[in-house]
């Protein structure tokens, strides 16, 4: 499973939703193998990466890489602040991205994390 970030407006959870139920009759007729990804959207480019600032995406990727492991020994590994690191993986746990296990370990439920930018033209 996959989790992946877009730039949406308001209210387009529902098509992500409509897809996903298709998917799901789909496999249930055994036409095809049903999984679903994550899907986080927000509003703007400047909502986005507000949220999820560099140093949140490099924790997720040292995450991934070292496996589930504490919030102390996770900020050892990338070099940062203990309050820093607790702060930030707060706020990817707050989105999803990151959950906890009953030991209070955290880790990266996805394989991968895909953030789509689409870039479009203003009208004139």
């Amino acid at each position: 499973m996959k989790a992946v970030i877009e730039i949406a407006p308001c209210g387009s959870v529902f098509s992500v939703a409509r897809k996903q139920l298709k998917a799901a009759e789909a496999s249930a007729r055994g036409n095809t193998p049903y999984t679903t990804d994550y899907h986080l959207s927000f509003e703007s480019a400047r909502a986005l990466f507000s949220e999820l600032t560099p140093a949140r995406i490099d924790l997720l990727e040292a995450l991934r890489q070292c496996g589930p492991c504490s919030v102390y020994a996770l900020a050892k590994t990338v070099g940062r602040n203990y309050s820093n690191v607790h702060t930030d993986t707060a706020k990817l746990e707050e989105h999803g991205l990151v959950q906890r296990t009953p030991d209070d370990t955290v880790f990266v439920p996805f394989e991968s994390v895909e953030i789509h930018l689409a870039l479009t033209k203003k009208a004139a």
